[in-house]
């Protein structure tokens, strides 16, 4: 067998590839329009994870902490959630949805936020709020298991279980992105529309795009509204695009309310894109028109450009959410090139499963590793110490300096991206995410033969 999969052989962590399982959570409900989550722990869970996020968008948005001090964390902080959310009601009218996000240090003294907010809807929503909409969503993320990965698949499936309500079938159909960008969701809704599907996006993070006004109103938000979320119940099916980032909702669904669920390919390339469209074909009955066979062909065209001549059998290591990563190493694989190492963050027991997986296993012909619960100081040691050769590393930007300081060059990709501009806008999947994600893999190589000398006159004559 070619591709060994292992978990990392140290215990602790060094440079971790994810943060935890709050970020996803939070990630989620910032594509919820009228929505203003509250993370019930310490102002770190906030201040950190939206430095982050505002970091990757370069956008502005607003999230709440119950900011829980120390007597909190040894009497209970319920009372800081009930504090939290009558003091985010008096000052955003417009708030209709409040998740209610737990953290690692309130899921210890054993917080019962469904039970406050049980207490919330009687009294204080009841009372003050007599006449206005208010839903509480409680999302259960304690930080010191799972990662921002779980977090984010999590809040996807709260979110649909708390609204979902079965009605008439609205010939819709739920896609679920997962944790992509505004550029992936435009590419998506682009695809959609070819196709003239109605679809409800979730979650819908396009508008994080925002432009600066006149009226200087720079704040983000979503635009995935309730009634989008209650009508997930009555849906042609469910197309989720990430095993592991919506998965859990789709599964939801099919089981509660009997709505089809698909799950995966990441539509990553030719032919993840190819299968993507063909499912939602079956699901709906629409045929995949004339003009996105085109968009088909320019994207192979611009891959046939560069694929063989300057891709072929380079060696790559990946990083990031393992849905990115799986999709990015079938992709290279057909690029021709040679995807050698794949870092998986977390300890996800359902990677040995993974039909990418076993597929990799039956089919690499070449040494493959895969790492679960991996970090970056395993492809740091594995350049450094154990002689791993690499072309390219594709991952997000916490890996920028093991790039720099072993002049391995690195093409920016998943979240969080932060040291290149306008990332966000450019999507890495459909067939226009195909191209991109070529062109700058090429374009990367091109600058480092460039800088290293190494066969530079190639792109003379190219």
């Amino acid at each position: 067998m070619n591709c060994e999969v292992k978990a990392k052989d140290r215990v602790g962590t060094i440079n971790p590839i994810f943060t935890c399982q709050p970020c996803g959570a939070q990630y989620v409900s910032i594509g919820v329009k009228d929505c203003i989550g509250i993370v019930h722990g310490g102002q770190g869970c906030v201040m950190f994870v939206r430095l982050l996020i505002s970091q990757h968008l370069k956008e502005s948005f607003e999230i709440a902490s119950s900011s829980v001090h120390e007597d909190g964390a040894v009497f209970g902080a319920l009372d800081r959630v009930e504090t939290a959310v009558d003091v985010l009601l008096m000052r955003y009218p417009h708030v209709k949805v409040i998740p209610i996000i737990t953290t690692c240090s309130t899921e210890v003294i054993g917080d019962d936020i469904d039970g406050v907010i049980t207490k919330l809807e009687d009294e204080l929503l009841a009372v003050k709020y007599p006449d206005r909409e208010v839903h509480l969503v409680p999302i259960h993320t304690p930080s010191f298991v799972g990662s921002m990965v779980t977090g984010y698949d999590v809040a996807v499936r709260d979110f649909v279980k708390k609204f979902a309500t079965k009605g008439e079938p609205n010939g819709k159909v739920n896609l679920i992105t997962g944790w992509v960008n505004p550029g992936d969701v435009t590419a998506l809704k682009h695809l959609l529309a070819e196709m003239e599907i109605d679809a409800t996006v979730l979650f819908e993070i396009e508008t994080f795009d925002s432009p600066l006004m006149p009226t200087g109103d720079a704040v983000s938000h979503g635009e995935t509204t309730v009634e989008d979320l209650q009508g997930t119940a009555n849906a042609l099916g469910t197309i989720a695009l990430n095993r592991y980032e919506g998965g859990k909702a789709a599964e939801f669904l099919e089981k509660k309310f009997k709505v089809p669920a698909v799950i995966g390919p990441t539509p990553i390339g030719i032919r993840n894109t190819d299968t993507f469209l063909k499912r939602l074909s079956e699901m709906t009955g629409k045929p995949i028109p004339p003009s996105l066979v085109r968009e088909r062909g320019i994207a192979i065209d611009a891959i046939t450009d560069v694929a063989h001549m300057f891709l072929a059998d380079k060696r790559v290591a990946l990083f990031g959410n393992p849905d990115l990563v799986l999709g990015l190493a079938e992709f290279c694989l057909d690029l021709e090139m040679r995807p050698v190492l794949l870092l998986l963050g977390d300890d996800n027991g359902r990677y040995a499963d993974d039909p990418r997986i076993k597929a990799l296993q039956e089919n690499a012909e070449f040494p493959m590793e895969i790492v679960t619960n991996a970090d970056l100081w395993d492809l740091e040691d594995r350049i450094k110490n154990k002689g791993l050769e690499l072309d390219l590393i594709l991952g997000h930007s916490k890996g920028r300096f093991i790039s720099i300081d072993n002049g391995v060059p690195m093409v920016r990709v998943g979240f969080p991206t932060y040291d290149r501009a306008g990332l966000f806008r450019h999507p890495v999947v459909g067939y226009a995410g195909a191209t991109w994600l070529v062109e700058q893999i090429a374009n990367t190589l091109f600058t480092d033969m460039e800088y290293k000398k190494n066969k530079e006159w190639l792109l003379n004559v190219w």
